[in-house]
């Protein structure tokens, strides 16, 4: 556990240093929303239709924003060889740098996507599904997104790469966020949309990291 731990301090130390990669996921998640209402004009009541969509699409288009650097730094510095000679299953290597990625980029957009509902003029009934899709959504996102910056360590081009692997994972992600929203703001129950974001984080959790140290694996020989 404290060489779990080191990993992760290691990447949000590098983040922090590295503030501008966060500063323009943040801000990519905040730009994108708010010109939407600037796009539409006043019109509340088509905002607040489109609302659960904007966010959630804008969510895990700005995750997409830092997949690329989540192994890309270490398999050119050595540090991936260092990680892999250490002992440490790369399964837990990759859990690690998951769970680092979501706490630097997949908590702020859990603090911001309420504020930005606000301009989307979104039914306040909803605010509560919206912050628990986005609890349940974002560390799915996070562990996809490091299986597929696995696949693509050493290529060219990896950012497109790991977009074209990872967004078709995370489709029902987006499909069951965005209708918790919707339900909760016709007052309608949510707990089988949350259930099912529930059930594929769990599923993430083990598999995710598995397959990700697995591709490092063959990435490595």
């Amino acid at each position: 556990m404290g060489r779990f731990w080191a990993i992760m301090s290691r990447d949000l130390t590098l983040a922090r240093r590295q503030g501008a990669d966060l500063a323009m996921t943040v801000s990519f998640f905040v730009v994108v929303v708010v010109l939407f209402p600037l796009g539409l004009g006043p019109t509340p009541g088509q905002l607040a239709e489109i609302a659960p969509a904007v966010l959630w699409v804008t969510a895990l288009l700005a995750a997409m924003l830092s997949f690329d650097r989540l192994f890309q730094q270490d398999a050119e510095d050595g540090g991936l060889d260092q990680l892999a000679l250490s002992g440490l299953p790369l399964a837990v290597v990759a859990l690690a740098k998951a769970l680092a990625h979501w706490l630097t980029t997949g908590l702020p957009m859990i603090v911001l996507a309420p504020l930005l509902a606000i301009t989307l003029n979104l039914n306040t009934e909803a605010y509560g599904a919206l912050i628990l899709g986005f609890v349940l959504g974002t560390p799915i996102v996070s562990l996809f997104g490091t299986v597929g910056a696995a696949l693509v360590v050493g290529a060219r081009r990896a950012g497109v790469l790991v977009a074209l692997i990872v967004l078709p994972l995370t489709i029902p992600v987006l499909i069951f966020g965005t209708l918790a929203i919707d339900a909760a703001a016709n007052g309608l129950p949510i707990r089988v949309h949350l259930l099912m974001l529930s059930a594929m984080l769990a599923a993430a959790i083990p598999l995710a990291p598995l397959a990700a140290g697995a591709a490092l694996r063959q990435a490595l020989e």
